[in-house]
């Protein structure tokens, strides 16, 4: 079973024009897929969840759909995090969030102090997030490390660069989803997902539920994992 599973949940707005219906309303049934995969995930014993809530490229899309996203975000925050703390889920979060507005800021911060205890199930919503500025960020922060001496650059190693990254205190994801039947990374976990194995689902993101997230450990559980090395006769690493 994949110790960490991560969701690029795709999809909300194609299937709100499907059905003849405003995106917004695509963005509240994808809300509630993501309790669906929350208790799946908890079922399953998945020990960490990310999921790509909000892309820093999404900061592009019209002021009414941003504003739509991020009132939304609001209100489970605000409404829904106690259910979450009820299943003993940790909260945590990844991503720019400076760019959202104070009031915003202060709800995450809540909901993360109020799960911060938890252990049944880390949660890492990534909000404003985007791989490469955040490996930006990290070779800045390295750079830095290294002029104040505190880090010889012929003795640096991967994961002294992976300690300066938001994702620095999870383990890399053992799967990367994406729903909609989109087949990219679109700027998502770059350096963690070097080993991670890709699952590609025809399934609208407002669609997804148990049955899917069960699918995917059955197939995960089938898959060999090899990380460069070569089998041995007798199968083993």
């Amino acid at each position: 079973m994949p110790r960490h599973v991560a969701v690029i949940m795709d999809g909300n707005g194609r299937w709100a024009r499907a059905r003849g219906k405003p995106v917004m309303a695509g963005h509240r049934a994808g809300a509630e897929a993501v309790r669906r995969c929350v208790k799946a995930a908890i079922a399953a014993g998945v020990r960490y969840l990310t999921l790509y809530a909000f892309s820093s490229e999404n900061w592009n899309r019209t002021a009414e759909e941003v504003s739509d996203l991020t009132s939304l975000l609001r209100f489970y925050l605000r409404h829904k995090v106690a259910e979450l703390h009820e299943q003993n889920v940790r909260l945590d979060f990844i991503g720019d969030l400076s760019r959202f507005d104070a009031g915003l800021r202060a709800e995450i911060e809540r909901a993360r102090l109020l799960t911060a205890r938890n252990t049944r199930l880390t949660m890492i919503l990534a909000l404003s997030y985007g791989a490469r500025s955040d490996m930006l960020g990290a070779a800045k922060r390295l750079a830095a490390a290294v002029l104040r001496g505190e880090i010889e650059p012929e003795a640096m190693r991967e994961e002294d660069f992976g300690a300066f990254l938001q994702t620095s205190s999870f383990p890399d994801p053992d799967l990367i989803v994406r729903t909609s039947g989109e087949r990219r990374l679109s700027n998502f976990l770059l350096w963690e997902s070097a080993y991670a194995e890709l699952a590609f689902l025809d399934v609208m993101w407002p669609d997804f539920d148990e049955s899917h997230f069960d699918a995917l450990m059955a197939d995960f559980a089938r898959r060999e994992r090899r990380f460069g090395k070569r089998l041995a006769p007798d199968g083993a690493l």
